[in-house]
C-alpha cells in the first residue's frame, strides 16, 4: 500500500487516515471461523459417533485435496486419491464391524501402495498415510471407555501448544527455531507451546482423571505438534505457496490448522492402547 499524499503548505488538514478496511475484514473473518470450526469440532466430538465420523470423513477428503496441490498433482489423480481414501475412510463407519481396526490400517497401507504404483511417486502415496493415519487414530480413540476425555486431550494439547508458542513466541522472541523453514518460529515459542500444553494436562490430571503416564507424555506430543507444523511449512515453501487451500476463510486450508494433529494422534492413540496390550 503506498503512502497517503502530504497536504501542501496552508491546505486544509486533511481528514484522519481510515483504518485499512480489508485488513479488518480479514481478522474479523478469522475469528468468526475461528469460532465456527471450535463450535463444530467440539459437538461433534461430543457426540461421537456418526456425527464426529462425518466430520473426519470431511476433513480427511479436504486434506487429501490440498495434499495433492502442494505436490502439484493433476486434477483427475487429486479426485482419484479422495476416491481411493473414501474406501478406509468408509470402513471406518459407526456400526460396521472392521470399524477403525487392523483392516481399516491395511486399507490405508493399501491406497498408498496403489498411489505410489500408479503414480510412481511416494510422495503422492504417502498423502495417504498422512491423512488416513491421524483420522484412523481420533476415531479410535473417541471409541475408548473414557474416549471424549481422551480425544479431547489429544486435540486440546495441540492448540494449547498453538496459542502458547504464538503468544511467548511474540512476546519474547529471541533465536530462530528453523529459520529457512518458517522463520516466524522462536525456540522462545516452542519452549511457551510445550508448558500451555503441560498445563493443560495437569488440570485434566487434576480435574478429569487424566492418567499420570500421559501427562508425562505431554510434552513430547507438544514437540511432535510443533515438528508437524515446521514440516507442512517446509511443504509449502517446496510449493511457493503461503497457504495449504483457501477453504477456511482468514485461515488458509484445512491442513494449515490440522498439522499438529498429523503427528500427535498416532502417537497418542498408541500411548492410550499400550497398557491394553499388557
Amino acid at each position: 500500500m503506498t503512502d497517503p499524499e502530504i497536504p501542501s503548505v496552508g491546505a486544509p488538514d486533511a481528514a484522519p487516515a481510515t483504518p485499512p478496511v480489508g485488513a479488518m475484514s480479514n481478522l474479523t473473518k478469522r475469528v468468526l471461523a475461528s469460532i465456527v470450526m471450535i463450535a463444530v469440532a467440539s459437538v461433534c466430538l461430543a457426540l461421537g459417533g456418526l456425527a464426529f465420523w462425518l466430520l473426519a470423513v470431511v476433513v480427511a477428503l479436504f486434506m487429501m485435496a490440498e495434499w495433492s496441490d502442494l505436490l502439484k498433482i493433476e486434477r483427475p489423480r487429486k479426485r482419484l486419491a479422495q476416491f481411493a481414501l473414501s474406501v478406509p475412510l468408509a470402513i471406518m463407519a459407526p456400526g460396521l464391524a472392521a470399524g477403525p481396526g487392523f483392516f481399516a490400517l491395511g486399507l490405508i497401507a493399501g491406497v498408498f501402495f496403489f498411489l505410489t504404483i500408479i503414480s510412481r511417486r511416494p510422495d503422492y502415496g504417502a498423502g495417504a498415510l498422512y491423512v488416513g493415519l491421524p483420522v484412523f487414530s481420533l476415531l479410535a480413540i473417541r471409541l475408548h471407555d473414557d474416549g471424549l476425555a481422551l480425544s479431547l486431550w489429544a486435540m486440546a494439547l495441540v492448540w494449547a501448544c498453538d496459542s502458547g508458542a504464538f503468544f511467548v513466541g511474540r512476546q519474547f522472541g529471541g533465536p530462530k527455531l528453523a529459520p529457512a523453514i518458517s522463520p516466524a518460529k522462536t525456540w522462545s515459542g516452542l519452549i511457551g507451546g510445550i508448558a500451555a500444553a503441560t498445563l493443560l494436562a495437569v488440570v485434566m490430571h487434576v480435574y478429569h482423571g487424566l492418567p499420570m503416564f500421559l501427562v508425562i507424555a505431554t510434552p513430547l506430543l507438544a514437540v511432535l505438534a510443533q515438528m508437524g507444523d515446521l514440516f507442512e511449512s517446509w511443504l509449502k515453501r517446496r510449493a511457493g505457496v503461503k497457504d495449504s487451500g483457501n477453504v477456511l476463510p482468514g485461515h488458509g486450508g484445512v491442513m494449515d490448522r490440522l498439522d499438529g494433529i498429523v503427528p500427535v494422534a498416532p502417537v497418542a492413540a498408541f500411548l492410550i492402547f499400550l497398557p491394553d496390550l499388557f
